[in-house]
């Protein structure tokens, strides 16, 4: 009963903030107002996204100061977290040169990985990979990319609240599948589910306000996290985690790689994911959130819950979806600019 009004808190307590950053944003004309690069036709308030830093923000700590939560767990979260929100939220309300928002991200994520240990042996095709310091480095790309991509992929009503959202509790899924643990041990998890909800109902097509540079890396920064945390406890767990993630991953990573090889700047703002494209076809971004969530919870979730049990190998579970995902943005023109769409 006490986790259920603990949760419960951190969601109307997200609700609540949203609307309050919803008026400051208002008032200090913190709006986006829609160009030619945009997804968006109404002028939006931005930065909704520090109401689940500062919701998930008060539910860890409290955590932590009545000993639920580890101070390793506790540091390292809230550390990493911080330095990615605090960049993002001067870049919302002014500009950070983007060499200066990588420093930031690398030193977050090499706080968090320092706090929770680092990146584990993982299993490969049935053998244990041990990559010492090489695998702390990978580990740190991975989390900054997460975080980018994360904010790359924040760019139609609803879409990154619903990924958080559906990805949290798949996660939760698979750590009560493997290591029969109570809702108790997952409460950074669902601490952030129930944050994101609460700002989800205000970001739901159409969105009265979006989540913002601080909200989105804080989320991508977080989600990476806990799929580091999921390998130190089970190696199968970390290949799920990656599973879950992979429409995101995908989506942001193609879209990447086109525009590199079409001569395009990696850094250069645009619109053209997938996701970005499906919804100019569609006409609308409530589909396309929604199918994303659908996808999370139908598709990637089953598939991860098979590796996590031991089914299907790790490795082959991450090529048998990134696969047919990567191949579903190709046809979706990712990466192509926008006089380049042929009719889908």
């Amino acid at each position: 009963m006490m986790v259920w009004f603990y949760l419960l808190l951190i969601g109307f307590l997200a609700f609540a903030l949203t609307g309050l950053l919803r008026k400051y944003a208002l008032a200090r004309s913190l709006v986006d107002i829609p160009n030619a690069r945009s997804s968006h036709s109404v002028p939006t308030p931005r930065g909704g996204g520090v109401a689940i830093v500062l919701s998930f923000l008060f539910g860890i700590v409290a955590l932590w100061a009545f000993d639920i939560l580890e101070s390793d767990m506790f540091f390292g979260l809230v550390g990493a977290g911080m330095i990615v929100a605090v960049t993002g939220f001067i870049d919302d309300h002014g500009h950070v040169a983007a060499r200066w928002r990588l420093v930031a991200h690398f030193s977050a994520a090499s706080w968090g990985l320092y706090w929770l240990g680092g990146f584990p042996v993982i299993e490969v095709f049935g053998a244990d990979l041990e990559l010492g310091w090489f695998g702390h480095i990978l580990a740190a790309i991975y989390l900054v990319w997460l975080l980018n991509l994360y904010n790359f992929m924040d760019g139609i009503d609803g879409i990154a609240g619903i990924e958080a959202s559906t990805v949290c509790f798949g996660g939760m899924v698979l750590f009560l599948l493997t290591n029969n643990r109570t809702l108790v041990d997952q409460l950074p998890i669902l601490s952030l589910l129930a944050a994101t909800i609460g700002f989800l109902i205000w970001n739901f097509p159409p969105a009265k306000i979006f989540m913002g540079d601080a909200g989105s890396g804080f989320v991508g920064m977080l989600l990476g996290l806990f799929s580091i945390m999921a390998a130190h406890i089970d190696q199968d767990l970390f290949w799920g985690w990656i599973i879950l993630l992979g429409a995101f991953i995908v989506d942001a990573t193609v879209t990447l790689i086109r525009r590199i090889f079409k001569g395009k700047s990696f850094y250069e703002a645009h619109r053209s994911h997938a996701y970005q494209y499906l919804s100019r076809k569609l006409g609308a971004h409530k589909p396309v959130s929604i199918l994303f969530g659908a996808i999370n919870l139908l598709i990637l979730l089953p598939i991860a819950a098979m590796v996590a049990v031991g089914f299907i190998d790790g490795v082959l579970g991450v090529i048998f979806t990134f696969l047919p995902l990567a191949l579903v943005a190709i046809w979706l023109k990712a990466g192509d600019e926008i006089g380049q769409i042929a009719e889908l």
